[in-house]
Protein backbone atom coordinates (compact mmCIF):
# COMPACT_ATOMS: atom_id res chain seq x y z
CA UNK A 1 0.00 0.00 0.00
CA UNK A 2 1.22 3.45 -0.91
CA UNK A 3 0.92 6.23 1.63
CA UNK A 4 0.42 9.76 0.33
CA UNK A 5 0.77 13.08 2.09
CA UNK A 6 -0.17 16.35 0.40
CA UNK A 7 1.29 19.70 1.33
CA UNK A 8 1.06 23.22 0.06
CA UNK A 9 -2.22 24.76 -0.97
CA UNK A 10 -3.68 27.59 1.05
CA UNK A 11 -5.08 30.92 -0.03
CA UNK A 12 -4.45 32.77 -3.27
CA UNK A 13 -5.97 35.70 -5.07
CA UNK A 14 -7.60 35.38 -8.44
CA UNK A 15 -4.90 35.30 -11.08
CA UNK A 16 -2.32 34.08 -8.61
CA UNK A 17 -0.42 30.82 -8.26
CA UNK A 18 -0.09 27.99 -5.80
CA UNK A 19 1.88 24.79 -5.70
CA UNK A 20 0.72 21.60 -4.05
CA UNK A 21 2.91 18.58 -3.61
CA UNK A 22 2.38 14.95 -2.73
CA UNK A 23 4.99 12.79 -1.05
CA UNK A 24 4.68 9.05 -1.51
CA UNK A 25 6.02 6.28 0.68
CA UNK A 26 5.71 2.53 0.91
CA UNK A 27 6.80 1.81 -2.65
CA UNK A 28 9.14 3.51 -5.12
CA UNK A 29 7.32 6.31 -6.90
CA UNK A 30 8.68 5.05 -10.21
CA UNK A 31 6.46 1.96 -9.96
CA UNK A 32 3.10 3.68 -10.31
CA UNK A 33 1.21 6.53 -11.94
CA UNK A 34 -0.11 9.46 -9.94
CA UNK A 35 -3.12 11.69 -10.25
CA UNK A 36 -4.71 14.78 -8.75
CA UNK A 37 -8.39 15.28 -8.19
CA UNK A 38 -10.36 18.00 -6.52
CA UNK A 39 -13.70 18.30 -4.81
CA UNK A 40 -15.58 21.48 -4.08
CA UNK A 41 -18.44 21.61 -1.58
CA UNK A 42 -21.58 20.07 -3.02
CA UNK A 43 -19.81 18.88 -6.17
CA UNK A 44 -18.48 15.58 -7.38
CA UNK A 45 -14.80 14.75 -7.35
CA UNK A 46 -13.18 16.13 -10.51
CA UNK A 47 -10.11 14.96 -12.39
CA UNK A 48 -7.34 17.56 -12.49
CA UNK A 49 -4.21 15.88 -13.84
CA UNK A 50 -2.25 12.65 -13.97
CA UNK A 51 1.27 11.59 -14.79
CA UNK A 52 2.55 8.20 -15.86
CA UNK A 53 5.17 6.05 -14.19
CA UNK A 54 8.18 7.68 -15.79
CA UNK A 55 6.89 11.23 -15.95
CA UNK A 56 7.02 11.12 -19.73
CA UNK A 57 3.31 11.64 -20.21
CA UNK A 58 0.92 13.96 -18.47
CA UNK A 59 -2.83 14.24 -18.78
CA UNK A 60 -4.97 17.20 -17.82
CA UNK A 61 -8.62 17.67 -17.15
CA UNK A 62 -10.46 20.50 -18.84
CA UNK A 63 -10.27 22.49 -15.62
CA UNK A 64 -6.47 22.40 -15.68
CA UNK A 65 -5.46 22.65 -19.32
CA UNK A 66 -3.22 25.60 -20.04
CA UNK A 67 -3.03 26.68 -16.39
CA UNK A 68 -1.75 23.77 -14.31
CA UNK A 69 1.45 21.78 -14.68
CA UNK A 70 2.11 18.38 -13.15
CA UNK A 71 5.58 16.97 -12.67
CA UNK A 72 7.26 14.29 -10.62
CA UNK A 73 10.65 13.51 -9.14
CA UNK A 74 11.01 9.77 -8.64
CA UNK A 75 14.21 10.19 -6.65
CA UNK A 76 12.39 12.40 -4.16
CA UNK A 77 9.20 10.30 -4.34
CA UNK A 78 7.25 13.50 -4.87
CA UNK A 79 4.86 14.93 -7.43
CA UNK A 80 4.08 18.62 -7.79
CA UNK A 81 1.06 20.39 -9.18
CA UNK A 82 1.83 23.98 -10.14
CA UNK A 83 -1.36 25.98 -10.47
CA UNK A 84 -1.26 29.33 -12.26
CA UNK A 85 -3.92 31.82 -13.30
CA UNK A 86 -6.10 30.62 -10.46
CA UNK A 87 -9.79 31.43 -10.41
CA UNK A 88 -12.34 31.31 -7.60
CA UNK A 89 -13.80 28.23 -9.33
CA UNK A 90 -10.56 26.41 -8.47
CA UNK A 91 -11.46 26.53 -4.79
CA UNK A 92 -11.64 22.93 -3.59
CA UNK A 93 -9.92 20.26 -1.59
CA UNK A 94 -7.19 18.79 -3.74
CA UNK A 95 -6.31 15.12 -3.40
CA UNK A 96 -3.42 13.17 -4.81
CA UNK A 97 -4.00 9.56 -5.74
CA UNK A 98 -1.74 6.69 -6.72
CA UNK A 99 -1.41 3.38 -8.43
CA UNK A 100 -4.10 2.98 -11.04
CA UNK A 101 -3.81 -0.37 -12.84
CA UNK A 102 -1.90 -0.56 -16.10
CA UNK A 103 -4.08 0.61 -18.98
CA UNK A 104 -6.72 2.20 -16.77
CA UNK A 105 -8.42 5.52 -17.33
CA UNK A 106 -6.32 7.99 -15.36
CA UNK A 107 -9.28 10.36 -15.13
CA UNK A 108 -11.41 7.80 -13.30
CA UNK A 109 -11.06 8.23 -9.54
CA UNK A 110 -12.28 4.68 -8.93
CA UNK A 111 -9.15 3.32 -10.63
CA UNK A 112 -6.80 4.62 -7.96
CA UNK A 113 -5.70 2.45 -5.07
CA UNK A 114 -4.38 5.02 -2.61
CA UNK A 115 -5.39 8.54 -1.66
CA UNK A 116 -3.94 11.36 0.38
CA UNK A 117 -5.86 13.23 3.03
CA UNK A 118 -6.40 16.29 0.84
CA UNK A 119 -5.26 19.88 1.02
CA UNK A 120 -7.48 22.95 0.83
CA UNK A 121 -7.01 25.49 -1.96
CA UNK A 122 -9.00 28.69 -1.69
CA UNK A 123 -8.97 31.37 -4.37
CA UNK A 124 -10.46 34.75 -3.56
CA UNK A 125 -11.85 37.12 -6.17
Amino acid sequence: QVQLVESGGGLAQSGGSLNVSCAASGRPLSSFAMGWFRQAPGKEREFVAAIDWTGGKTYYGDCAKGRFTLDRDNFKNTVWLQMDSLEPADTAVYYCAADPPWGSDFADADEYESWGQGTQVTVSS
